[in-house]
């Protein structure tokens, strides 16, 4: 139970929907292990109140809030991003400051560490990506300091998928890509044989009685950006036609949650007034409180 008072802080989590978010569940952990007066809470907000709440939430000074879809992109309009945000185009973590909302992307750094963990050989591997969101080019900024050399990008919407391809191009020109048609199942059905990193980057999986397209009978590597508290997401379940190991989007999750802990409490941590939370540790704190069996990528074998 949180001690709420006169001085406690406030942080959150804007989105739309958001009901299903376990960052308060881990945040607010967080701030209780470091000895820090905050609660962080959930707000569901809808697209066009979006620069309202953010006003109202600058005014009552909150301190920090995660920013997830569909917002990503659009706030940056209303925020100082940072380099990395800005290179990427989206937002997902902001803080109070005197001279309004700083903001950075914390995605690509919780990418990276689960991809790490799944060790992928990223100069001889194909990545095929499906979707071409905020997400997605969170991927790519990650994808590309990992030394990919060619993704292949399959979004339902192809002119996103060619705006995707574009930023690439222009960012990180070392990358080639390949732009393939969602309509096409032949042509994709190809790309799932011959490519051995699979990422799911859309909001499929996020609503019930969803499933997933594409027959993912493959061999490789799979991660989704979507978690379920089961652990058992809808992509997750297609990998399992196929030979594949998997992770779902709860170390991602956790793994960006800490790097935007550390963006918000900066100075406490580095003058040892908090510590920064440690990634496994948290996760299987997480999964113990879910009630769902601990993950281990091949890349953490005796961690934990």
């Amino acid at each position: 139970m949180l001690a709420i008072d006169g001085h406690t802080s406030l942080y959150g989590i804007l989105g739309h929907p958001v009901a299903h978010s376990l960052s308060p569940l881990f945040q607010n952990a967080f701030l209780k292990d470091s000895g820090m007066n905050g609660a962080y809470l959930a707000f569901d907000i809808e697209p066009e109140n979006l620069k309202t709440s953010l006003d109202g939430l600058y005014a009552l000074k909150a301190l920090g809030c995660n920013i997830t879809v569909p917002h990503k992109e659009d706030v940056l309009s209303w925020v100082e991003a940072d380099e990395d945000a800005l290179l990427i185009g989206a937002v997902n973590t902001i803080k109070w400051s005197d001279q309004g909302w700083q903001a950075t992307n914390t995605d690509w750094l919780g990418f990276s560490l689960v991809l790490q963990g799944l060790e992928v050989n990223l100069k001889t591997t194909s990545v095929l990506l499906f979707g071409a969101g905020g997400t997605s080019k969170a991927i790519c900024h990650a994808l590309f300091h990992m030394g990919a050399e060619h993704i292949v990008i399959c979004n339902r919407n192809e002119e996103r998928a060619k705006a995707l391809s574009e930023t690439i191009a222009l960012h990180y020109p070392n990358i080639k890509t390949t732009i393939i048609s969602w309509q096409d199942s032949d042509l994709v059905q190809q790309y799932i044989q011959t490519c051995g990193l699979l990422i799911n980057a859309t909001s499929i999986g996020l609503h019930d009685n969803e499933s997933f397209p594409f027959l993912l009978n493959g061999v490789g590597k799979a991660l989704d950006v979507v978690y379920k508290p089961s652990g058992k997401t809808v992509f997750g379940e297609a990998t399992k036609a196929g030979d594949y190991v998997f992770a779902d989007g709860l170390p991602m999750l956790i793994a960006q949650g800490i790097a935007a802990f550390e963006y918000w409490h900066e100075e406490e941590i580095e003058n040892g007034a908090c510590l920064l939370p440690d990634l496994l540790q948290s996760l299987q704190w997480v999964e113990d409180k879910l009630g769902r069996e601990a993950l281990v990528l091949p890349g953490w074998r005796g961690l934990r």
